[in-house]
């Protein structure tokens, strides 16, 4: 009985006892890690920079690039001849590339002052480990161009294809407008009137050929659309002011005119109580159909009339106005064949329906 008793005791002392040691172990474990300067996979590895290069802590740029040269002459791959006695990082021929390579990695990292500035950290403070890590993986993946010169040619580039695109726009419009017999006979009663197709049909010895005289009537036609049609949406002229880059450059004042603006409306109509004026009314219209400012434009001005004597601006009438809406085009689309076809087609031969073909 004795025994058993004396075993058990003796197991639970012992228990007790690792339970005790366990801590300082995992901290003597974590201190011997962390006490290594020199990590495999940072900077030179397990050699020293300075060591490796020959020069001490203290050594100033003009020195340490001279000790390169030197070394690099050394123990260049094509150049190197070992030698009796031969010491440093390579010490035989079949070591001369490595040894290149380390004293390029030593040189690198002792010759730019930030990169020289972590290591000298990580040499004087070895239990960061961890952050020493993310100093060197930090500069060594970042980009070598700076981001802000990389995102201002960006936004450049954008800009200028935004302004092409959007002047190619305009042209493909004009264009088409000018095929247009509405537009195209008034623009000629304008051109004639001011006399500028007698001068485009000049004789004598400024006489022109057909083709020269039809272009030249096409482009005054053109330039007559131009200045008397406004176009809205996304064919409309292209500004500069509404360019990314300018858009960019203008964010801040946008932002503090739409907080005036917000801070006004809340005063004047939800403080105050005012009535909505033409363009307060116009806004909460545009707001409720859910259109950019540009689509809204486009709208003709007769729908914007009836718009307000609808008085969409109140939420009930504006939902009437959506119902309608919606029946009436259910309405067209019932009695367009096309409709009728893709419904059949939905029916019968829908998504959903697996058909194959025997070839």
């Amino acid at each position: 009985m004795a025994a058993p008793l004396a075993r058990r005791w003796g197991a639970g002392v012992a228990g007790r006892c690792w339970l005790v040691l366990l801590p300082p172990l995992l901290l003597a474990l974590l201190l011997a890690r962390s006490a290594a300067a020199l990590v495999e996979g940072l900077y030179c590895g397990t050699r020293d920079c300075y060591e490796v290069l020959g020069v001490s802590r203290t050594a100033g740029k003009a020195e340490i690039a001279r000790a390169y040269r030197q070394l690099a002459r050394r123990y260049h791959p094509d150049r190197y001849r070992p030698e009796p006695g031969d010491e440093g990082p390579g010490r035989t021929p079949q070591s001369a590339e490595e040894a290149f390579l380390l004293v390029a990695t030593a040189y690198e990292t002792l010759k730019d002052e930030e990169t020289r500035k972590d290591y000298d950290y990580m040499l004087d403070h070895p239990e960061e480990y961890y952050s020493h890590y993310y100093h060197y993986y930090s500069r060594r993946l970042a980009p070598k161009v700076d981001v802000r010169v990389v995102i201002l040619v960006s936004v450049c580039a954008i800009s200028v294809f935004q302004f092409f695109s959007w002047w190619n726009s305009y042209d493909k419009a004009i264009s088409y407008l000018a095929t247009v017999p509405k537009y195209r006979i008034q623009a000629m009663e304008i051109a004639k009137q001011q006399g500028l197709l007698k001068k485009a049909k000049e004789k004598g010895r400024n006489k022109k050929s057909k083709e020269e005289i039809r272009d030249e009537e096409e482009n005054i036609i053109k330039n007559i659309i131009k200045s008397k049609i406004d176009i809205k949406g996304g064919y409309q002229k292209p500004q500069i002011c509404d360019l990314l880059l300018f858009q960019i450059l203008l964010a801040p004042f946008h932002v503090c005119s739409y907080v005036v603006w917000y801070c006004r409306w809340i005063y004047n109509f939800n403080i105050k109580g005012k009535e909505y004026g033409e363009e307060e009314r116009l806004y909460i219209i545009r707001k409720s159909m859910k259109m950019s400012k540009s689509q809204f434009d486009s709208l003709e001005d007769h729908q914007k009339e009836t718009f307000l004597k609808r008085e969409l601006w109140i939420k009930e009438n504006y939902e009437v106005y959506k119902q309608e809406q919606e029946e009436e085009l259910k309405k067209k689309l019932a009695n367009d064949p096309r409709w009728k076809r893709y419904r059949r087609w939905m029916k019968n031969e829908g998504p959903g329906r697996l058909t194959f073909v025997d070839d």
